[in-house]
């Protein structure tokens, strides 16, 4: 009979971690990883591309040196810093975030510099650089999307009772979201 109680209640447990919600926290907080690679790999997907423009640029804008050197010290900032998805709390996606808008403002002066240069505008490689930029720049808003939505689901789930209580225990903790910048809620001045 006492042979028969150990087997049985591992059954009963089992039973119940997998009715408690445990394995379903698991698979969404693996998810909310999954999605926050993604978004890391479209910002290095940007980073990438930026650098072959500044080399395409470097030769046509020896005037704008400074310009040039912000992009590069914004781009080496943004990719340096790696989260790893077990430390997305609020804070570490600003500081994330915070180093990609960095990046994002050095290049738009960028792009505001090659205007004066039409040779550089001309340029095929450019041309398609910028399509490609542009093309990563919307991928880069899918990711975060995506991701916000699977953290959604997820704090929604470990929020829940009786997953909190579970969730407590076995330490699954509330994940942080991508927030807009600070000041995009203003429309740009755009003047001609």
């Amino acid at each position: 009979m006492k042979t028969l109680r150990i087997p049985l209640l591992l059954a009963v447990l089992a039973l119940l971690l997998n009715s408690c919600g445990y394995n379903t926290m698991v698979e969404q907080q693996e998810t909310v990883d999954q999605k926050w690679a993604n978004v890391q790999t479209q910002y290095q997907r940007r980073a990438d591309l930026i650098d072959n423009l500044v080399a395409t640029v470097k030769g046509a804008a020896e005037n704008e040196k400074s310009i040039l050197t912000d992009v590069i010290e914004a781009r080496s900032k943004a990719t340096s810093m790696n989260i790893n998805a077990d430390e997305l709390t609020p804070e570490n996606i600003k500081k994330f975030q915070d180093a990609q808008s960095q990046l994002s403002g050095a290049f738009s002066k960028l792009m505001v510099s090659v205007e004066r240069y039409p040779e550089i505008k001309s340029n095929q490689n450019f041309r398609d650089l910028q399509v490609q930029i542009e093309g990563t720049e919307n991928r880069i808003a899918v990711a975060r999307t995506d991701f916000n939505t699977a953290v959604k689901e997820y704090n929604a789930y470990i929020r829940k009772i009786p997953q909190n209580i579970i969730a407590g225990f076995a330490g699954f903790e509330k994940k942080g979201y991508f927030e807009a910048d600070s000041g995009s809620e203003k429309a740009p001045k755009v003047e001609f």
